[in-house]
């Protein structure tokens, strides 16, 4: 499926393929909330880094988001937070431990994307008190990542898409 997507102010646009549109992955870590999710969580889709194109590339900034573990020193993170630098939209996160995906932000995407059957609610145990989770009978919950990857919850749904449509 062909994803279209931009900020808010339209200085950035982009385009890419992904097999895997559904916006069903609400991240309720710290970095998540923090620079994408106001709700308490932020969606982001997987997609075909390959296939990423975008115009308004001197509009985008690129956040490493620092990463705190007890009993570690502080460092920054590989994965790349992209937004735009005049209204501060998130556009899409890419991490070059794994060079083939890009994942944009269910937020960002300004094609209509498919209603998800199910939710998964992952870093549930980073979550603040204020943030109510609204998890249907199907959703599944997990405290950290789950074991499931993004491709394989919709294999497992039958809801990979073909690149072409």
């Amino acid at each position: 499926m062909r994803l279209e997507g931009s900020c808010h102010c339209c200085a950035v646009q982009f385009s890419l393929e992904s097999t895997t549109p559904y916006p069903y992955q609400r991240c309720y870590c710290s970095i998540c909330r923090k620079t994408q999710g106001g709700g308490g969580y932020a969606i982001n889709i997987g997609g075909d880094a390959r296939t990423l194109q975008v115009s308004g590339h001197d509009d985008i900034t690129v956040y490493h988001a620092v990463l705190r573990e007890d009993g570690k020193a502080n460092h920054a993170s590989t994965a790349e937070r992209h937004f735009c630098q005049r209204c501060g939209s998130a556009l899409w996160l890419f991490d070059p431990a794994w060079p083939e995906l890009v994942h944009p932000f269910a937020s960002a995407i300004d094609t209509p994307l498919p209603t998800p059957p199910e939710h998964t609610h992952l870093m549930l145990d980073f979550k603040p008190d204020w943030v109510e989770v609204k998890a249907g009978k199907k959703d599944k919950t997990f405290g950290v990542y789950p074991e499931e990857s993004l491709a394989e919850w919709h294999a497992r749904l039958a809801l990979t898409t073909d690149a072409d449509t």
